[in-house]
């Protein structure tokens, strides 16, 4: 009698919250909005340090190899504040090579590219009259395009978007402050994260029962390692790929090498997708510039493709999220429509984790019935 009390006031109690929060929807939403800005710093910090620690881990395990071979036992404090800051300079040296490097490479060949349609324009507008196609407008908008004033406009709309970013910043100073204990939380996560895990792991099975502790761990676990599992093998992955693309390029002497391999290295995060967005890109490119080398560029980004999936990834990399293609396009797909190209990336993971414990949790399910269903 006792435990249905309890359960009927529960009830009573949820009931009377859900009505006030809709009868007060606009002043729950600013709530919520104001209690997020609060902790904002330190879900970012979060987040950096959960994507910095794969890297990190990484360096870890190699400087605990060469340790070993040199026969020195150095605290594993010690060993995380060395692989923090190897993990930061690459970090750095990788953003300075894009800026350097890459940045201005792709400028070129988007300028080759725009410049590359205005004189083949003439030709394709032919084509395209003697199907009764108007093409007046395209016509009239590429005589009167430049390049150097598109990059102009760009970079002034930039420059007064930083402006206005930086004169709000100068106003209110949250976005520095933001930026600052952010940074600060995730050195501290990425230091103590022994102490942290440890703490957390106490609390739960102080506060809860076994069986809601050892889930919770199990699913943090899980997390963890899917992550960890897509993102450390989709850097080497696109690191791989994009070096094979841009050597087989060069061999075959395919325009625009550099610009079809960045775009391969960066598409290769979104797996099955990603490979048929860029292969099309580079065929496209290659077609506009030399069309008869557009067929060998289809040919050769699939020869090199293979050869990756099939010899190079499962050694070096090793199995994936283990999504089928269907569930992988569903991932892209929300991850998409929600939060852009960050969203198509972390997505598939997520989707990974949640068919993981759906599975799990059928497979339970089918058990206890005794039931084998093929």
């Amino acid at each position: 009698m006792d435990r249905k009390w309890k359960m009927n006031a529960l009830l009573i109690a949820f009931g009377v919250i859900l009505y006030a929060v809709v009868i007060n929807f606009n002043s729950v939403l600013i709530f919520a909005e104001n209690i997020i800005g609060i902790f904002s710093p330190v879900l970012i910090g979060l987040i950096m340090a959960f994507v910095l620690s794969v890297p990190m881990n990484g360096i870890k395990r190699h400087l605990f190899k060469l340790c070993r071979k040199c026969k020195l036992s150095p605290k594993d404090k010690t060993i995380d504040v060395i692989s923090l800051v190897l993990t930061l300079c690459f970090l750095i040296l990788i953003i300075v090579f894009i800026c350097v490097r890459i940045v201005p490479q792709i400028v070129e060949s988007v300028k080759s590219v725009v410049v590359m349609i205005q004189i083949k324009w003439p030709q394709w507008a032919a084509i395209l009259k003697s199907y009764n196609i108007d093409t007046t407008p395209v016509t009239d908008w590429l005589e009167n395009l430049k390049f150097e004033s598109v990059l102009t406009k760009f970079m002034s709309g930039a420059g007064l978007i930083i402006d206005k970013v930086a004169g709000t910043a100068a106003s209110t100073i949250s976005v520095v402050t933001t930026v600052a204990i952010s940074l600060v939380v995730m050195f501290y996560i990425l230091i103590s994260r022994k102490d942290l895990e440890r703490q957390c792991t106490k609390a739960l099975y102080a506060y809860l029962k076994k069986e809601v502790a050892d889930r919770i761990v199990y699913i943090a676990c899980l997390i963890r390692s899917t992550y960890t599992k897509f993102l450390s093998g989709q850097f080497v992955e696109a690191f791989i790929l994009g070096f094979l693309m841009f050597i087989a390029f060069l061999i075959f002497r395919i325009p625009y090498a550099g610009l079809v391999a960045m775009l391969t290295g960066i598409c290769s995060f979104i797996p099955y997708v990603g490979a048929f967005f860029s292969c099309g890109i580079g065929v496209l490119l290659t077609l506009i510039l030399d069309p008869g080398k557009a067929i060998m560029c289809l040919v050769v980004y699939q020869v090199v493709q293979f050869i990756e999936n099939q010899f190079i990834y499962p050694h070096v990399v090793g199995s994936s999220v283990g999504l089928s293609p269907l569930w992988t396009l569903v991932a892209v797909l929300i991850g998409g429509k929600l939060f852009g190209l960050v969203g198509m990336i972390f997505f598939i993971p997520m989707v990974a984790v949640i068919y993981t414990l759906l599975r799990d949790d059928v497979y339970g399910r089918l058990d206890n019935k005794k039931m084998d269903i093929k």
